[in-house]
């Protein structure tokens, strides 16, 4: 339960008290600046706490905004404020700033707008939250409360909120083809008190049967797999409208709608490669592992170049460049808004090309279109960010030099080439993304060309390739292509292990490829939303215990020259299987026990 504290004498048939309770608070009143700091000093330390002027008149949705949004320590509108735990002593202080005596009734009249300056002037991350077409006001004398129940009554706040559990910014299937109704899909959860973590758990669940319903291989299966997977991408724009319909943000939630995402598309398709399997078993299909694992590869490495890029620029100053400037311009003519969103082939039109394809197609076309489209996509994105980062004049900080050094992954091996190249290359300068393209370019060529890759040859070659690793790392990432450094690290290691396996040309190597892989591209994904949520990277011990990018590319190049195909691919699923527990255990005791602030992922990746 959480207290509002009315200041002053409730108005006589005000609904008020009625809506605050409504939202879960539990009223009491207060008179003057002392009483309200006696009342907050007995209330317990863990309670949220609204200080509300009994003349308000607005939306229950403005107080709803204003007082239950659990993203931000502090929040206001005209009337009303809140503060969570880690800002009631900043209340308190501001309570206690005010004079007492002669003169001070201007401070105490609106005492809500007093501590509201207070507050904004106390840092503490005071939220005012923006209205639009929401009315939110003191009515001070009969006829302003008149006026302003007037103005209540001509806007409809169950439309606009509603119309607000939309992301303002989304493709453009999704904004036309699913979130028109699934809008009200969200308000049918809230009223039946579901919660956005088990809608993100529904949709999980109904991509996981439609990955079963593909690894059957009959044309039955491949339509039900297509119809599953477009349900559960509903489902997937349901749990992020009613996190904002009903304002139930968390950080678990953001990090679990982020990696289910990635598990569902990934066993999609394992799924895929299962069914055109057991149809090559029928004499109707073939092989397709390679082509699983090729997209899962391309789809994390446009990741990893989305996270690093807006890692990099997160925090920079003087941040403008032609290529933002003209990008902008054209956001004012809205059809090339809609072209340039649906360019890059984001999840929305990504998923329901799958399903379309798996409906009518086989599983090489599917993979055959999802490559081709994600690879275009993947260059048009690319090359426009390193156009904007070429000519804008921005200067990194700490914080995003740091951030790329935890999403590059780099091991012990790296570290200790990296301590031993310090002080030789100029920070800010292209040296550190020449050296990961090197370092990727190197093992690349070797093992995509050579006759025999799993030879000792191959693994000197990728002690040479971590030498270059460890050098593009020696220095803090400020340069201006330095977000670069850890997609050349993801590629290198991801098409290394996709390549020694597919060269081992036995039955199961790239399937234990494809779940090496998808474990410890979860690891990276867990970095990010771990970097996100605010409260750092994985634990070093991790990364060492996980051996780094570069000491599992060198493991994996020992196991394939030491190892028969068959032992290769053995080797292969255990590495795979004791990855995979590492980093789940780790990350789920994570997030369980994560005390980051509440967010809500708004910005998820193509």
């Amino acid at each position: 339960m959480s207290t509002a504290i009315l200041t002053g004498t409730p108005v006589a048939g005000s609904p008020l008290e009625a809506d605050l309770r409504t939202l879960g608070f539990d009223v009491r009143t207060a008179n003057d600046p002392a009483s309200v700091a006696e009342l907050i000093a007995g209330l317990p330390a863990q309670q949220r706490i609204a200080v509300v002027d009994p003349r308000f008149v607005g939306h229950l949705h403005a107080l709803r905004l204003a007082l239950t949004d659990p993203r931000f320590p502090a929040a206001a509108v005209p009337g009303a404020l809140t503060v969570q735990p880690e800002a009631r002593p900043a209340l308190t202080r501001a309570v206690g700033r005010i004079p007492v005596g002669a003169g001070t009734a201007h401070l105490t009249d609106v005492l809500t707008e007093t501590l509201t300056e207070s507050l904004d002037h106390d840092a503490v991350g005071l939220h005012r939250v923006e209205l639009g077409s929401l009315v939110a006001t003191v009515a001070l004398t009969p006829a302003r409360r008149e006026e302003a129940r007037e103005a209540v009554a001509a806007v409809d706040d169950e439309a606009v909120r509603l119309r607000t559990a939309v992301k303002s910014r989304d493709g453009f299937f999704t904004t036309f083809g699913i979130s028109p109704y699934s809008r009200y899909l969200a308000r049918w959860c809230a009223r039946r008190g579901l919660t956005p973590n088990q809608v993100t758990t529904a949709s999980l669940l109904t991509a996981l049967i439609a990955a079963g319903c593909a690894a059957t291989g009959t044309r039955g299966g491949f339509v039900a797999a297509g119809l599953l997977l477009l349900f559960s991408f509903v489902l997937d724009c349901t749990d992020g409208q009613l996190a904002r319909y009903s304002l139930q943000y968390s950080t678990l939630g953001a990090w679990l709608d982020a990696t289910f995402d990635r598990a569902k598309e990934y066993a999609y398709y394992a799924g895929l490669a299962l069914g055109a399997s057991a149809a090559s078993g029928k004499g109707g299909g073939d092989d397709v592992w390679a082509l699983a694992l090729g997209a899962m590869v391309l789809q994390t490495c446009r990741h990893v170049v989305d996270f690093s890029f807006n890692e990099a620029n997160h925090d920079a100053t003087a941040n403008t460049s032609p290529t933002a400037a003209l990008s902008d311009k054209l956001d004012s003519v809205g059809w090339t808004v809609w072209v340039r969103r649906m360019i890059v082939l984001p999840i929305g039109e990504r998923w329901a090309m799958i399903a379309v394809l798996t409906a009518l197609t086989t599983p090489r076309i599917v993979f055959y279109a999802l490559l081709i489209g994600c690879a275009l996509a993947a260059c048009y994105t690319t090359a426009g960010r390193v156009l904007r980062s070429l000519t804008r004049r921005a200067r990194r900080t700490d914080r995003a030099a740091q951030a790329l050094a935890d999403l590059a992954d780099s091991g012990p091996v790296a570290e200790l080439i990296a301590r031993g190249a310090r002080g030789r290359g100029r920070a800010g300068s292209y040296l550190a993304p020449v050296m990961a393209f090197l370092s990727a370019a190197v093992l690349l060529i070797w093992v995509i060309f050579e006759d025999d890759p799993s030879s000792w040859l191959t693994v000197g070659v990728a002690a040479a390739s971590a030498l270059l690793a460890g050098a593009a790392v020696a220095r803090p990432l400020k340069g201006a292509l330095d977000w670069l450094v850890p997609p050349f690290f993801r590629a290198d290691e991801y098409v290394t292990i996709l390549v020694l396996a597919a060269r081992a040309d036995v039955p199961g190597a790239l399937p234990a490829a494809f779940g090496l892989v998808a474990a410890v591209a979860y690891h990276h994904y867990d970095t990010v939303y771990r970097i996100r949520g605010g409260t750092g990277a994985p634990p070093r011990w991790l990364v060492r215990a996980t051996g780094g990018a570069e000491g599992r590319i060198l493991v994996v190049t020992v196991l394939a020259a030491a190892l028969s195909p068959s032992g290769f691919t053995i080797a292969l699923t255990a590495l795979a299987v004791v990855l995979a527990l590492l980093v789940l255990a780790e990350s789920i005791r994570f997030w369980v026990s994560s005390q980051a602030p509440a967010v809500h992922d708004e910005g998820e990746p193509a």
